[in-house]
């Protein structure tokens, strides 16, 4: 069959599993948009000023220009609220959803050929999300984000060699400094650029492979994309409009020597505070450097095994299936040519239960990224329980070894038990809840063969 031409190469919704994509675009959109009227009224300066705002706590003190503009914008400026809850919700829905897509094209196959560069968009959109989220957590300046410049502060500042080099470029001499907020603000423009430039490629790259499709996909509905616009921004509004989120009013002004009680981190960087919870308190002495790994581990290591695994993943796969391929069912090389044929790209999706394997490595590292995402409530639970904090610690430090394994081995048995399923439909048919009667007296259920649909190859 010949591909679509490139101009009817757009979104088309034929399983609900591909909203996920048109969710994180516009909800990007939205947070373009409402970042755009918010850098009208904001100012990133650290210079104090007295606060003569309309919330009365708080007039008489000295605040940053960035903690008064924000207030200013939150609670003078007609809007101004709703237009920064939106902003905040749609940073959080537009992580979601990456992280949504990079799990269905992870279990479905979607990262292969010709679709390596979108799923090495989405990792690095994944990436920049969080950084993005955690520049613009901290641009308020309130005492809530100053709990956050505390964290940061001692991330890099245990990185070695070039930790006290990059704390200086980013808070000057003393912390806090009088630079951090416009460095952040900086940032955050420039990261928000380029995740623009990113879903820019990743349309010219749809466009021009076309959309993958599961084998029993339904016919594709071309008005999916206006629909998908006006859900992901209304369903946005009213979250904006109707859930409270970062009252900074209630925080009050940032400064180094107190940090709000209760406070968490938006929840994409949980796991990343129940690392750092359970990890043991060890340090690497190397020469003249100590190394702690309490924090370096938890906050460098994991994140970067993490997205270097991701972006990786497309090609050690296609490594060992090469490697598998060089060799036919008797044992003897194939031909160079034979091999390229048989491993072409095509459109088809795999179903998870098709690669038990691959389906239970992403089962046990979603089960890795919860476990760490309650540990970040280890308190919490022991409140809730009545146990202490130091065993519910110990409790997620074995889990998080044991709980992914245990899920890989779960869900490769499931796998391969639907499998067994399948198989058994196609040889002896499915259910149609019909009984009849055969000559002999005897009553069966009427079975209906399995419909097969031919696989359709790309044309390219």
């Amino acid at each position: 069959m010949r591909s679509l031409p490139a101009k009817r190469r757009s979104f088309q919704f034929s399983h609900w599993s591909f909203m996920f994509a048109e969710v994180a675009v516009w909800s990007f959109v939205v947070l373009a948009v409402t970042g755009a009227v918010l850098m009208v009224f904001y100012d990133p300066g650290m210079s104090q000023v007295t606060y003569d705002g309309s919330y009365g706590p708080l007039r008489g003190l000295l605040v940053s220009k960035a903690f008064d503009s924000t207030m200013h914008l939150s609670l003078e400026v007609r809007g101004g609220l709703l237009i920064r809850q939106v902003h905040h919700w749609a940073a959080l829905v537009f992580v979601a959803a990456v992280v949504v897509q990079l799990l269905r094209m992870f279990l479905t196959g979607a990262f292969r050929r010709p679709r390596t560069g979108q799923w090495l968009i989405w990792v690095t959109l994944l990436a920049l999300g969080m950084a993005a989220g955690e520049t613009g957590n901290a641009l308020p300046d309130d005492l809530l984000s100053g709990g956050s410049l505390w964290l940061i502060k001692s991330v890099v500042q245990s990185v070695p060699v070039v930790g006290t080099w990059a704390l200086s470029l980013l808070f000057g001499p003393d912390f806090p400094g009088d630079r951090v907020i416009p460095v952040m603000y900086g940032g955050h423009l420039l990261i928000a650029v380029i995740m623009a430039a990113l879903l820019i490629a990743r349309e010219l790259l749809v466009r021009r492979h076309g959309h993958s499709r599961f084998v029993a996909s339904l016919p594709a509905r071309r008005s999916a994309r206006p629909t998908m616009a006006l859900a992901t921004t209304g369903m946005l509004i009213i979250l904006g409009f109707g859930f409270q989120i970062a009252p900074i009013w209630l925080y009050g002004p940032a400064t180094p020597t107190q940090i709000s009680a209760g406070s968490v981190p938006d929840w994409y960087m949980g796991f990343l505070d129940g690392a750092l919870r359970i990890m043991p308190g060890w340090e690497l002495t190397i020469g003249d450097y100590t190394l702690s790994l309490a924090v370096i581990v938890p906050t460098l290591v994991i994140p970067g095994v993490f997205f270097t695994a991701l972006a990786a993943y497309p090609m050690a796969e296609r490594f060992l299936a090469a490697r598998r391929g060089r060799r036919d069912a008797l044992g003897r090389p194939r031909r160079t040519g034979r091999t390229a044929r048989e491993t072409r790209a095509h459109d088809l999706l795999d179903r998870p239960r098709e690669t038990p394997v691959k389906t239970a490595v992403a089962v046990a590292g979603v089960t890795f990224y919860g476990l760490l995402w309650a540990a970040a409530a280890n308190d919490q639970f022991a409140h809730q329980f009545q146990l202490t904090v130091n065993a519910v610690t110990i409790f997620f430090r074995f889990a998080v070894v044991i709980g992914p394994a245990v899920a890989f081995v779960v869900t490769r048995w499931i796998c391969l038990a639907l499998q067994q399923t399948d198989r058994h439909m196609a040889e002896h048919g499915v259910e149609t809840g019909i009984i009849v009667r055969s000559p002999d007296g005897g009553f069966h259920e009427r079975l209906a063969p399995v419909r097969r649909e031919p696989a359709i190859t790309s044309g390219r």
